[in-house]
């Protein structure tokens, strides 16, 4: 009945007319008042004129400011002590790494001077780091260190299915419940959204505590859904950190036909960084849980030990709660900083004109460059924007490989052979922005020597991706990355 009597009123002409003002509205407030880029910019108002009724829908839903609500807040008790923390690494940098030396750290002095001030990225001395390149391997590995666990678990992932992997963690964490082990379990409310309260039953009858990232007021209504907490972090007992590309689901296990073998990479760290994964996930867990927790206390006093090893590390998050790209800058200082090589693997290369420029600029300058890219799209629009930009790099000298073997997911990079870091975040405009990621930045030889050896070896699964490959496509699928590419700051 209200139906018909507004149609009584507004025919179709009114109500396209009362979209497009509105698109038009929105329009000049993105030019005049909003601080996206030029680039996402033209892509919004191209979107708003072009399909303005979808347009009008994807813009209310997808282009929130997360960082004006500050979602992540600190006590002043927790800021003093995080700050006392950053001044005193800050000058024990200029006192004790010196900046004329041939050593690892003098080297890159200046990152890391760079991620404690921008990043407020802690260096920790670790004992070990692990890494692992097989889903089964990775699970059962977690799943031992679960069994194994005495005291605390905490677990962080975007994705954990309601498929026999998601099923057998959980089976896992309610068992740790009941034995009294206190189990905390934060996933994102998008990537985990299969995973209900009949599935969390039994675990939370047990004691075992859950929280949704973003969770929605009505369940699949995602007005948020722009923005994922990407992470993938585990830690256990407070003294085992896992951070890497992992989530838990077949498909990451290798049993999902369409992507067949998944490779990816997980760390595996015993140290001081686990104070600093610690940190990370009491900040989202307290934000999503509402849990009244102090994170100095909780991160610190649990996990932090006098004597940890000499392997260098510097967790850095970032996410859309700031506007400064913490992994990004990062990755930006490790490409310009490289003198002899840098390997490159990721399952989307959709960055942004400054970090193509770094990669440029290094190709220009003698560096040898290796990315590494899946066969296998999960995303056609961004997979074609992958090529693309493949093919702008290609040109420039950088060296490309396609993995054959299944599914590349590892988001990994390495200098050098000095410095390598691994994580959650991809090389593309959505980590960097849009998406809550956690990377390990790690200095040392050793570490970074066992990454670049399970590069070359994925390396006898590639085909080279080269100039003539380009030449060779066809005006579809011309059109079609062109097309992907117009959309690069909203993918």
């Amino acid at each position: 009945m209200l139906l018909e009597q507004f149609l009584q009123f507004f025919t179709f002409s009114h109500i396209m007319l009362i979209v497009y003002v509105l698109n038009a509205l929105i329009a000049f407030g993105l030019i005049f008042f909003d601080d996206k880029s030029p680039t996402a910019t033209m892509a919004w108002i191209m979107i708003l004129f072009m399909v303005p009724v979808l347009g009008l829908f994807l813009y209310l839903i997808l282009s929130q400011n997360i960082a004006r609500q500050q979602i992540f807040k600190m006590t002043e008790d927790e800021k003093h002590g995080l700050g006392t923390l950053l001044d005193w690494q800050k000058e024990a940098v200029k006192d004790e790494i010196p900046d004329d030396s041939e050593e690892l750290l003098s080297r890159w002095r200046e990152m890391i001077s760079m991620n404690l001030d921008y990043a407020d990225a802690l260096l920790t001395g670790n004992e070990s780091v692990d890494m692992v390149f097989d889903g089964k391997e990775m699970f059962d590995r977690l799943c031992r260190d679960i069994e194994n666990a005495r005291y605390t678990i905490k677990i962080c992932y975007y994705i954990v299915r309601d498929d026999f992997v998601g099923r057998r963690l959980i089976e896992l964490l309610t068992q740790k419940a009941r034995e009294g082990v206190k189990v905390r379990l934060l996933v994102d409310a998008l990537g985990s959204r299969s995973i209900g309260n009949r599935a969390l039953r039994e675990f939370r009858k047990a004691g075992g505590q859950c929280a949704y990232f973003f969770k929605p007021l009505i369940r699949h209504m995602y007005f948020r859904i722009n923005y994922r907490n990407h992470r993938k972090l585990a830690i256990i007992d407070n003294d085992i950190g896992y951070i890497g590309g992992f989530n838990i689901a077949k498909e990451y296990l290798g049993y999902k036909r369409k992507f067949g073998y998944w490779r990816d990479t997980q760390l595996v760290i015993r140290g001081n960084a686990v104070a600093s994964l610690n940190e990370r996930f009491y900040q989202d867990w307290r934000y999503a849980s509402g849990e009244d927790l102090h994170l100095i206390d909780q991160s610190m006093k649990y996990a932090f030990k006098a004597r940890s090893g000499d392997i260098p590390i510097q967790i850095i998050s970032c996410g859309p709660e700031s506007e400064k790209e913490e992994v990004k800058m990062a990755f930006m200082k490790m490409i310009t900083g490289a003198k002899k090589n840098i390997f490159i693997q990721t399952p989307y290369l959709v960055p942004d004109t400054p970090m193509i420029e770094s990669l440029v600029m290094a190709a220009r300058s003698g560096i040898d460059i290796r990315i590494m890219i899946p066969s296998i799209p999960d995303h056609p629009f961004v997979y074609r924007t992958t090529l693309y930009n493949a093919g702008r790099l290609i040109k420039e000298g950088v060296k490309f490989y396609i993995y054959d073997n299944g599914f590349l997911h590892a988001k990994t990079m390495t200098v050098d052979g000095e410095l390598c870091t691994a994580g959650s975040t991809n090389f593309d405009i959505r980590s960097f922005k849009l998406n809550f990621e956690s990377n390990a930045f790690i200095y040392d030889e050793e570490v970074t020597s066992r990454m670049n050896e399970q590069f070359l070896k994925d390396m006898e699964h590639c085909r080279p991706y080269t100039q003539k490959d380009r030449d060779e496509i066809s005006v579809y699928e011309k059109a079609a990355e062109s097309i992907s590419r117009l959309l690069t700051e909203i993918l």
